[in-house]
C-alpha cells in the first residue's frame, strides 16, 4: 500500500522548479483528494522551509540528486565566450564563470524533510542511497524515484523505491537522466510504460494534458498520472507574467541542453534553436545566462527565455487548480 491507494483523483500535481510550484498548488491538490509536490531541487533550504510552513495537509517534496561530475572547464569557457557579444549588446559586463553548488544543498534539505515528514520525498537525477532509503522508511515517508528507462527502473526497485515516476520525453522541465552525459531515452511515455517491468506502483509523467491522456496511461499500467504543464497558468501557480505570456501564445517545445546545460523541455527560443548541440554544462549555463535573460526579459525579448513546459503546453489554460484536476479526472 502507498499513498496512491488513497487518492480520490489519479492525478498528481508535479513538482515544477523555478517558481511555478507553490504551497497554494499543493493545498489545492490536497483539498481535491490527491497530492501535490513542492519543488525543492534548486531553492535554498530556508525557502524550502518557508514553503513547507505554508502547506496544509499531506504533500510531497522533490529533490535534485547531487551531481557527481563537473562539466569540462573548456566547454564552460567556450560558451561564456560565445555569449560575450550578446551581453555587450544589452550593456552588460562580460559573462563570468559562476561558482555553483553541485549538491543543490541535498544533505541539509534531506535532514529538514526527515523532520517535516511530508508524505513523499521524490528524487530527480538519481536515487537515494541505502542509508537514505532506510531513513525515509523509518520516518514513515515514501521514497519515490524518477526514472527514464527500463534499466534505471529495475535498479530503483531493487534499491527500495516505493513508487517509480516514469518520465517520458514529452515531459516539461528537466529529463531525469542519472548523469549529465547521458542522452535521454527517446521512447515515448507509452512505450516506456509498456517496456518497464516492475512490481512497485508507477506514476506516469510526460505530456499528460487531458482526461483521455490520464485514462490512457492508467490503461498502460500506471496507478496515477503526474501533471505539471497543465497547471502553469493556474492562479495558484508561481509562473511569471512573462512566461504566462509565452505559454498563452503557444508554439513548439523542444528538449535540449540549451536551457540549463542538461536536457530539459521548454518553449523553443532563438537561443535554443542556435545551440542545439551544446555539451553538458549543468548547472553553469543557467547561471551564466541569468543576467542576459533578465535584461532581455525587461525589453520583452523572448530570445533567451527560460520557460520549461511539456508537449501539452498549447493545452494549458487559465483556471483554478481544483477545476483543472476535476477536468483531468477520467471518472469525473
Amino acid at each position: 500500500m502507498t499513498i496512491l491507494d488513497s487518492l480520490d483523483i489519479p492525478v498528481i500535481i508535479a513538482p515544477m522548479a523555478g517558481g511555478p510550484s507553490t504551497p497554494a498548488l499543493v493545498n489545492a491538490a490536497h483539498e481535491s483528494g490527491t497530492v501535490g509536490f513542492l519543488a525543492g531541487g534548486v531553492i535554498g533550504v530556508d525557502q524550502l522551509r518557508e514553503d513547507i510552513s505554508g502547506v496544509n495537509g499531506r504533500f510531497g517534496v522533490n529533490l535534485f540528486r547531487p551531481q557527481d561530475r563537473e562539466p569540462a572547464p573548456a566547454d564552460i569557457d567556450a560558451v561564456a565566450g560565445r555569449l560575450t557579444q550578446a551581453f555587450r549588446e544589452y550593456g552588460l559586463d562580460d559573462p563570468h564563470i559562476p561558482e555553483v553548488d553541485l549538491s543543490n544543498g541535498w544533505a541539509e534539505k534531506f535532514d529538514l524533510l526527515l523532520q517535516a515528514r511530508p508524505a513523499v520525498v521524490s528524487s530527480t537525477f538519481g536515487m537515494f542511497t541505502a542509508t537514505e532509503f532506510d531513513a525515509l522508511n523509518r520516518a514513515g515517508i515514501e521514497a519515490w524515484v524518477t526514472v527514464t528507462n527500463p534499466e534505471d527502473a529495475v535498479t530503483a526497485e531493487a534499491a527500495g523505491a516505493d513508487v517509480l515516476i516514469v518520465q517520458g520525453p514529452e515531459a516539461g522541465g528537466h529529463r531525469s537522466t542519472w548523469s549529465i552525459d547521458v542522452r535521454p531515452d527517446r521512447r515515448s511515455l507509452d512505450d516506456l510504460l509498456r517496456d518497464i517491468a516492475v512490481s512497485v506502483p508507477i506514476v506516469a509523467a510526460g505530456g499528460i494534458s487531458t482526461s483521455r491522456d490520464v485514462e490512457r496511461v492508467l490503461s498502460l499500467g500506471a496507478q496515477a498520472a503526474s501533471c505539471g504543464t497543465a497547471f502553469l497558468l493556474a492562479p495558484e501557480a508561481g509562473t511569471s507574467l512573462f512566461n504566462r505570456g509565452i505559454i498563452a501564445d503557444g508554439g513548439p517545445t523542444v528538449s535540449t541542453r540549451a536551457f540549463s546545460g542538461r536536457f530539459a523541455r521548454g518553449a523553443a527560443t532563438a537561443f535554443s534553436r542556435a545551440n542545439e548541440s551544446l555539451p553538458p554544462l549543468y548547472p553553469y549555463l543557467n547561471t551564466l545566462l541569468a543576467p542576459l535573460r533578465k535584461a532581455s526579459t525587461a525589453r520583452g525579448n523572448r530570445d533567451f527565455a527560460y520557460c520549461l513546459a511539456g508537449t501539452g503546453m498549447a493545452l494549458a489554460r487559465e483556471a483554478e487548480a481544483k477545476r483543472i484536476l476535476m477536468e483531468l479526472n477520467p471518472s469525473a
